[in-house]
């Protein structure tokens, strides 16, 4: 008989999962293990901090409700999310020859079954639809990775207001406020228009933002606008377009701003016109059609 020690702890561990039938859930489980332990036996924590520690994932839980997701914010702070879509936008780069335009991360905010509206129509409803000199112009095309125009992809969109907030964290706003799906045309064109958006600090009032306060982290987001195009027979593409002027494309506080993704939020200057434009275009890639899980209803 072989008892339990220091040194042999994480080997036991490991020996367990070996008869799980599902060999990808014994590979990660087992890797999980692994460094698990050997972040215990680097940073040595004390029972008081093992307990802190244990308190605040039962905290992520206790502050996820229907207006948000604590637990996926706790992995935008810490760069879990955005490593994950890193590493996946590489995998799908080399079997798309680098055509696919770039993942980011879905974020604590994306609902489901949002309104589907007509091309070039308005996403905002709510008090911010009033100023007209920050009105804001959506287009782009979706195309596959050899160029051909996707018709009748579509085209879902979202983002805060011009005060920093998603309609479900402000009672000003109206029911799914600054959301919409729009379809691509026969030439995979798509616009829309709504409400310039502005950068905004992640929800602070949980514990990830004591955390954030612990770090002295800047908990701003830059200006940014979400995306989700799909189309039948493609991957569906989850991402974000940032705005090219905001100071803190840098700093994100969910380290997602990729070189690729900063968009041109160009101020109108044409005749009789206002407000700003944004025109982008999308590349999917052939494969299976898989949704993300809403993080809020």
């Amino acid at each position: 008989m072989t008892f339990v020690t220091r040194d042999n702890i994480t080997e036991k561990v490991a020996e367990v999962f070996q008869n799980t039938p599902d060999p990808r859930l014994r590979e990660v489980m087992t890797a999980l293990v692994k460094h698990l332990h050997a972040f215990i036996r680097e940073v040595e924590p004390t029972d008081p901090e093992f307990e802190m520690g244990c308190e605040f994932l039962v905290s992520l839980g206790k502050a996820t409700s229907e207006k948000k997701n604590e637990v996926i914010l706790a992995s935008d702070i810490l760069g879990a999310s955005t490593l994950i879509t890193l590493i996946n936008n590489d995998k799908r780069s080399e079997s798309s020859g680098k055509l696919r335009t770039d993942s980011a991360l879905l974020g604590p905010f994306w609902r489901k079954n949002a309104p589907t509206y007509e091309a070039g129509a308005n996403i905002s409803h709510g008090p911010e639809a009033q100023e007209t000199e920050h009105a804001f112009f959506i287009s782009g095309h979706v195309r596959d990775a050899q160029g051909k125009a996707l018709a009748d992809a579509t085209v879902d969109v979202w983002h805060a207001s011009p005060l920093g907030f998603y309609e479900n964290q402000d009672s000003a706003q109206p029911d799914m406020n600054l959301r919409g799906q729009f379809k691509t045309d026969a030439n995979g064109y798509f616009h829309l228009q709504s409400i310039l958006p502005a950068g905004y600090p992640v929800p602070v009032d949980g514990p990830c933002g004591d955390l954030l306060r612990n770090q002295q982290r800047d908990p701003f987001r830059p200006a940014h606008v979400h995306f989700m195009v799909s189309k039948p027979g493609y991957q569906v593409l989850t991402t974000q377009v940032f705005a090219d002027n905001d100071a803190r494309l840098s700093t994100d506080v969910t380290f997602s701003v990729l070189k690729s993704l900063v968009g041109t939020f160009q101020k109108r200057t044409g005749p009789h016109q206002t407000g700003y434009e944004l025109t982008y275009d999308f590349v999917l890639q052939a494969g299976e059609t898989q949704f993300p899980t809403p993080p809020i209803p």
